[in-house]
């Protein structure tokens, strides 16, 4: 069954659904640019005082915290493979300042 493309545009439900994900998703880049910035500020201090940026034992604590504040429907793998990645990028984008 096919169904045409323009119908599925013109669907009410469809379109405010669509525009909810991309608010939230406007949401989760704010959110992900806010602790850019927090993170960068946190690295000049750090590193002006000659302390190591990445503490591993912090970020294993900081996936457990929010594996235990997790109310899903995210799991536990996968709230912990999106923060690997939110730290990887955090400090590939971090290390410009």
């Amino acid at each position: 069954m096919s169904t045409d493309p323009s119908a599925i545009a013109d669907d009410v439900a469809i379109r405010q659904m669509r525009d909810q994900i991309l608010d939230n998703d406007v949401k989760l880049m704010q959110a992900i640019n806010q602790r850019l910035a927090l993170v960068s500020r946190l690295r000049a201090y750090k590193e002006e005082r000659g302390i190591p940026f990445v503490d591993p034992s912090r970020e294993q604590w900081m996936v457990g915290y929010l594996q235990g504040a997790n109310k899903g429907p995210l799991s536990d793998e996968g709230l912990a493979g999106i923060y690997g990645h939110v730290l990887e990028l955090t400090k590939r984008e971090t290390a410009a300042d």
